[in-house]
């Protein structure tokens, strides 16, 4: 049978809304999600990153709003500022296509928090933030949580960690027992799961398969140098691909400002974005590399979690990420619906080997390759 959305029980506004938008054919996590999202079930939802996982409870959530009601309705929590405002993008523009009046506010910390409450009053149906402002708004009196139906855990697996899981609990504490709750992610560990079946009434677990987890639209290199050598083969590189947009991600904050400098000094338009940046900071970043202004952005794990970009065809790991399953969602930031691309490695020799056991951890093939000149090509092992 042919799977189209108006098949997963959406409204025919929300199935015409997603053609505006260029949407005619559901994911996988898409199909497996929604019917059960919309029959006010518990879901645990596990897919690749860039397979549309925002849909797949934005869309039950739009069915289930009551529009005509100024109340909060659900709350959605993400692990960074940008995946917040990034969802709250979503959630306004599957809105205006739709026609379906739903409303958001993103609520998230290092903002000015009065403006907020200013926001708070116009009773958007959906709010979107971080863990720590919204329980703060919560305590304050400013977020009725009695109203809320949904509570969605974006990126669940950052959310359910040790770090996190206090203020999450806070929060879902406050709302009514009989409320549903979500939790979607590229990888989800069998501890968060555990932990999010403690906080759920029997829960639908949805995992796309393994084999899956990897794009196979995304090609995987390494190039080997000296660790002194590095940022002289990042430049070669970018030189010889000509990136539109590319990421680079390293793995401490320190080290991104470093880099950043580095690269503006050598005439390439770069600019950094890290958890521990001002909020103006980030958005400008963000804006800028969405728009073009920027070709490279420079990152950590954790400040581009969960972003959707379009046009990005390059990843480049300066550092190889300290936890194996990031370099998933760092390649993920590449070959995006439908579109290839190229997660490329400058490791030295000792990295290799952690390189290798990746590959076979993710069943991918990460090739060598070298860059002579201006010409990148795989070298036969």
């Amino acid at each position: 049978m042919e799977n189209t959305f108006d098949k997963l029980g959406l409204s025919e506004e929300l199935v015409n809304g997603l053609k505006l938008m260029g949407i005619k054919d559901p994911t996988e996590i898409q199909q497996k999600a929604i019917p059960w999202a919309i029959a006010n079930r518990d879901v645990i939802g596990q897919s690749q990153t860039g397979s549309g996982k925002t849909l797949a409870y934005l869309l039950p959530l739009f069915m289930k709003i009551a529009s005509d009601k100024r109340e909060m309705q659900a709350i959605i929590l993400a692990p960074t500022h940008e995946l917040a405002m990034q969802i709250d993008m979503t959630v306004r523009l599957l809105s205006e296509k739709s026609g379906i009046p739903v409303t958001s506010a993103a609520i998230i910390g290092d903002v000015n928090v009065k403006r907020q409450i200013e926001k708070l009053r116009e009773k958007p149906h959906i709010i979107v933030g971080s863990a720590g402002r919204i329980i703060e708004l919560i305590k304050m009196k400013k977020i009725n949580a009695q109203t809320v139906k949904t509570i969605v855990l974006d990126e669940g697996d950052k959310l359910l960690n040790d770090k996190n899981i206090k203020v999450v609990k806070d929060i879902i504490k406050t709302t009514m027992k009989d409320r549903q709750l979500m939790v979607f992610s590229a990888t989800v560990s069998e501890k968060a799961i555990s932990v999010a079946k403690d906080l759920m009434k029997t829960p639908e677990i949805i995992k796309i398969k393994e084999e899956n987890m990897v794009n196979p639209d995304i090609e995987h290199l390494y190039l080997q140098c000296e660790q002194r050598d590095k940022m002289e083969m990042l430049r070669k590189l970018i030189a010889a691909t000509e990136p539109s947009k590319a990421i680079i991600f390293i793995n401490k904050s320190d080290d991104i400002q470093i880099t950043t400098s580095k690269l503006k000094f050598h005439n390439i338009n770069a600019y950094s974005i890290f958890g521990t940046a001002a909020k103006e900071d980030r958005k400008n970043a963000m804006e800028g590399f969405r728009s073009g202004k920027y070709r490279l952005l420079v990152a950590s794990d954790l400040a581009a979690r969960g972003l959707d970009i379009a046009g990005v065809s390059l990843i480049f790991n300066l550092d190889i990420p300290e936890d194996h399953k990031e370099y998933l969602h760092r390649a993920g930031r590449t070959g995006r619906q439908g579109m290839e691309g190229t997660c490329i490695s400058i490791v030295t020799e000792k990295e290799v080997a952690t390189l290798k056991k990746m590959e076979r951890e993710f069943n991918i093939e990460i090739s060598p390759a070298k860059i002579y000149k201006g010409i990148i090509s795989k070298i036969s092992e």
